[in-house]
């Protein structure tokens, strides 16, 4: 009997973050290093710390992570696993009415529109631009 896809929402529960001691090189990061694994749930906690207006990359992004668990890296594969998962459930509580845009966890501080993952996403990557900008005008009109 075929499983059942779980929601976007159900994929929001993952594990709970936790750290690793690397016992062979992984993804380009080196063995013996200490790896954060994150959640969906923490992903957007850390896209919520992003000012407005600002962007970041994936990279800096998991860098950043990484400082704030003592860690020497964050999983680059779970990350950018996890931040579709945060996109597409936000994308999907807005949709249905349920999350104002500036309620939703900032994906698109994080997420460039013209990335690999952001060709994955179920919605168009102009959505991804045009938050930026609008931001961007926010941020300009107020200072």
């Amino acid at each position: 009997m075929p499983r059942t896809k779980k929601t976007w929402t159900e994929k929001m529960q993952a594990k709970p973050p936790h750290h690793v001691v690397l016992e062979k090189d992984f993804a380009g990061v080196r063995r013996g290093s200490r790896l954060h694994i994150s959640s969906p749930l923490a992903i957007a906690a850390e896209l919520r710390k992003i000012p407005p207006g600002e962007t970041v990359s994936i990279q800096q992004f998991r860098k950043n992570i990484a400082r704030g668990q003592n860690c020497d890296a964050t999983c680059p594969v779970s990350t950018s696993l996890f931040l579709r998962i945060v996109a597409e459930h936000a994308w999907e509580e807005h949709m249905a009415g349920n999350q104002a845009i500036e309620s939703l966890p900032p994906f698109w501080r994080v997420i460039d529109p013209g990335s690999p993952l952001s060709r994955k996403l179920s919605f168009d990557q102009a959505w991804i631009t045009l938050q930026r900008e609008i931001e961007r005008q926010a941020v300009e009109e107020q200072g």
